[in-house]
Formats: C-alpha cells, structure tokens, sequence
C-alpha cells in the first residue's frame, strides 16, 4: 500500500511566533502555564482531561519513539509535536504528515483529509439519451 505524503508548508524567512512566543519558548512552558495561552477549544479540552489513547499517542512522543501511527484525529497538536513525524488514520490508510509550527492548537484530523476531490469520467451504460452526448473535444 503506498503512503501519501503531504506537502510541506513553506519555510519562513523570520521565526514563527505564536501570541508573541517563539516555538520554543512555548515547549518550555508546562500544560498549566500553556492554557492562557491555547485558544478556548483547546483549552476546554485540555481541561476536560485526555482519553486513553490521547495519554498513549503522548507517551509515545515523549519517548521519541520513530514511527508513530494513530487513530487520534481529535487530538490538539501540542508544541512538544512540532518537527515529529505522524502517520494518522483518515478512513482507509494512514497519511503521512510532518507537524509544522504552524499547526500549533489544531487537530490532527485537520491533516488527514477524509474526503477526495470528485472527479466525474462520461456518461456509463444506463444514462439516458441526452447524458450519453460526450463531446469529441
């Protein structure tokens, strides 16, 4: 089965800030210190305390462990996540996604798309007389 990649965002030319601090400025801070300044989804669900395979995708970040796969797609990217490598479930294979500063207090299922572009070919047997019309050009 092939791994889709995702595109990498572009590098910035400044250093990336989030309410006026740096990336690593915000890993330095504990969980208690970072709520002030999480926006109000993810602060509410950080309160709301982590679920089982939330605490385990953790564990398994802070252990640094190589290849990590996940069905987690509601979990918050927090900055101890920045520069890791994931692969998250969207339904039918695992997307292989690089977490960029940018994506700081997003879900994962943002990465992951679960839907594909439709794209529609000419009219199949059983389409009626004016659908069968497919032009030469």
């Amino acid at each position: 089965m092939a791994k889709k990649v995702q595109k990498k965002l572009p590098r910035r030319k400044e250093e990336f800030t989030y309410h006026g601090y740096k990336i690593d400025e915000l890993r330095e801070l504990s969980l208690q210190d970072l709520l002030p300044v999480m926006p109000s989804y993810a602060r509410r669900k950080v309160n709301r305390g982590w679920t089982i395979g939330e605490e385990k995708l953790l564990s398994d970040i802070r252990e640094g462990r190589s290849r990590i796969r996940t069905h987690q797609r509601d979990m918050i990217i927090l900055p101890e996540m920045i520069g890791r490598e994931l692969e998250i479930y969207n339904g039918k294979d695992f997307i292989r996604v690089e977490l960029q500063p940018e994506s700081v207090f997003h879900y994962l299922g943002e990465f992951a798309l679960t839907r594909r572009r439709v794209s529609h070919g000419s009219a199949g047997i059983g389409a009626t007389r004016s659908s069968k019309f497919v032009p030469l050009k």
